[in-house]
């Protein structure tokens, strides 16, 4: 009799249910957007390190122009237009050094040149007062 009652008391019982698993997705999923999430701050904290150096560049540039020594003017002519051109970068730079240039090309390429006129000197302040005010 226990051995039938058991058996009544087995057959009851259903046999296992399979229960959809999706955590190996949630994992995967998991992973990915923290590897996306890790690239994004990557990219924007470059993108800024990026911006600020670009900034102190200028501003090195700008240190640089406002320490030329006029009294060699054939190497303050190449320096100046060399610092000058990578300042350039707005519109009013661009024009004021489009006006510069042309002045300074006459200091360079000769073996021999004078001392750099009060024209040239007064733009070229006039450039480096434009370019260290937008910095």
């Amino acid at each position: 009799m226990n051995e039938q009652n058991i058996t009544a008391q087995l057959k009851d019982i259903k046999p296992l249910l399979e229960i959809p698993d999706s955590s190996y997705y949630i994992y995967w999923g998991l992973i990915i957007f923290v590897a996306l999430l890790l690239v994004a701050i990557l990219f924007f904290v470059a993108k800024k390190l990026w911006e600020n150096r670009k900034i102190n560049l200028a501003k090195g540039y700008v240190a640089k122009l406002k320490a030329i020594d006029w009294a060699d003017s054939k190497k303050s002519a190449y320096e100046a237009t060399h610092y000058a051109r990578l300042l350039a970068t707005d519109e009013r730079k661009k024009e004021l050094f489009s006006q510069l240039e042309p002045m300074l090309e006459a200091y360079k390429y000769k073996k021999e040149v004078d001392a750099v006129d009060d024209e040239t000197q007064k733009l070229f302040n006039l450039y480096v007062q434009v370019a260290d005010e937008r910095i």
